[in-house]
């Protein structure tokens, strides 16, 4: 018997920087009735679903960009999110801004700042949170930029690493699921580290915005969209895998991002794309079976990867240069 399950990647439109968390909440609210309406068993929202995406906003008192942050989940605010999960039956992957109070790697408890997602169970129950690792931009305002991009400023490299959980999500037993942030997707690394898990289905949320030109040199629009979708093609293709990916899209606090929100299958191919820069949910039937074809074949890790000559992915981290060839 197949293991299908059907998901669904909630893309949004713009929320605005005056707009309250209550307003987001609602229009997920409703993209979960719809998802419901239409069969669907697992919900992925974008990273920072709740707010816009601050982190292009300079505060030069960092403790001013709390306001952003939840400090707890659920929380007021986000309950009618859990409240439609139990009601439809529906899981849901939800990225958020969060400030933690714990010990940092030196023992010190403090208060720390993540990137985070969530995966919650049709019942409400948190089975696996992620923070981002891969964060992208800088930590100092920066002149030059016409739009910053500060998530170096306003987070932390998060520290659960890349988890896989196993549990089960519609009408199946178990499911292994794990999840990606944004730049994480654009990193071979992180998508091995999951498929060394075994992991069948992957949810990405993702604020990226259309153009790239703040650095010098230019990457066209139509290259953006392409680079993005290559990666997670090759992710899920390289480790045998779905995934949920999905964006904010449209014209957010005068900045654009470019949306194109997707659902990939193992062989790494679009099955489902957005094609508004609105609230849009795109929706497929995932036969996590179709898995098993690249992890016994061509991907089969146990039997053809070769970690000792893979020394320098984790003893190395800036590019080094090679060795000069002289004529003997």
């Amino acid at each position: 018997m197949s293991r299908i399950i059907t998901v669904a990647a909630a893309q949004m439109g713009p929320i605005q920087k005056a707009e309250p968390r209550s307003v987001a909440v609602e229009r997920m609210v409703r993209l979960m009735e719809r998802a419901h309406k239409r069969g669907v068993e697992l919900v992925v929202f974008p990273e920072l679903a709740l707010t816009t995406f601050f982190p292009r906003h300079y505060h030069q008192d960092i403790s001013e960009a709390d306001s952003w942050f939840e400090t707890s989940m659920p929380s007021n605010e986000t309950a009618p999110l859990f409240d439609a999960a139990r009601r439809y039956g529906i899981g849901f992957h939800l990225g958020y801004a969060e400030v933690a109070h714990e010990a940092d790697e030196t023992g010190n408890v403090r208060k720390r700042h993540f990137n985070t997602s969530i995966l919650v169970s049709p019942e409400g129950d948190i089975l696996l949170k992620y923070r981002k690792v891969h964060l992208p931009g800088h930590a100092e305002y920066d002149p030059k930029r016409v739009v910053q991009h500060l998530e170096k400023r306003y987070f932390e490299v998060g520290n659960l690493g890349f988890p896989v959980i196993r549990a089960p999500m519609g009408g199946l037993d178990g499911i292994n699921m794990g999840m990606m942030i944004c730049n994480d997707r654009r990193w071979p690394e992180a998508w091995r580290v999951l498929g060394l898990q075994s992991v069948e289905l992957v949810a990405l949320g993702y604020n990226t915005p259309s153009l790239n030109m703040e650095a010098g040199g230019f990457e066209a629009h139509h290259l953006r969209v392409f680079h993005s979708h290559l990666s997670i093609q090759a992710g899920c293709y390289q480790n045998a895998c779905f995934a949920v990916a999905t964006a904010k899209a449209g014209t957010e606090d005068g900045a654009e991002l470019f949306g194109h929100s997707i659902i990939v299958n193992p062989q790494g191919e679009i099955v489902a794309m957005a094609s508004s820069w609105d609230d849009e949910l795109i929706t497929a039937d995932c036969d996590l079976d179709m898995c098993n074809l690249g992890r016994t074949t061509i991907f089969a890790f146990d039997k053809h990867r070769r970690p000792e000559a893979y020394g320098r992915i984790t003893g190395q981290i800036g590019a080094v240069a090679p060795e000069v060839w002289k004529k003997a």
